[in-house]
């Protein structure tokens, strides 16, 4: 079944404490999720078994794919590989679609569990 937005605007979502994922269409090949982030929040560094495409739509923050960090703001876009190091920090409100593939598994989320519960981003 397909999914259309006229705009991502529509779901756009924030919440304490934690960054907000919204899965906006998936099936068994891949899941796209917009993830809204408050300043301050992160996905802790992590390396799952799964590729990754993000762009940012909204805000500024630092981004880490495999050993490098970098600024991010509005355009932004990257890929980073199965395996690969990951994590994204907001500096900003911060809103970023991501395209994850195959979708992530209990596993793969294992880590980014561990760091915010660390309250670690790296």
């Amino acid at each position: 079944m397909a999914n259309t937005f006229n705009s991502y605007q529509e779901a756009v979502a924030f919440q304490p404490g934690r960054f907000n994922p919204l899965m906006l269409a998936g099936n068994e090949r891949a899941k796209v999720i917009l993830v809204c982030f408050e300043p301050g929040q992160f996905i802790p560094v992590h390396r799952p078994g799964v590729d990754l495409t993000l762009l940012v739509l909204e805000g500024e923050g630092r981004l880490v794919a495999d050993d490098q960090e970098t600024t991010i703001g509005p355009g932004a876009l990257a890929f980073v590989p199965a395996g690969e190091a990951r994590g994204i920090l907001a500096e900003t409100r911060l809103v970023i679609l991501h395209v994850v593939t195959p979708p992530p598994t209990d596993a793969d989320h294992m880590e980014v569990m561990a760091g915010l519960q660390r309250g670690a981003w790296r």
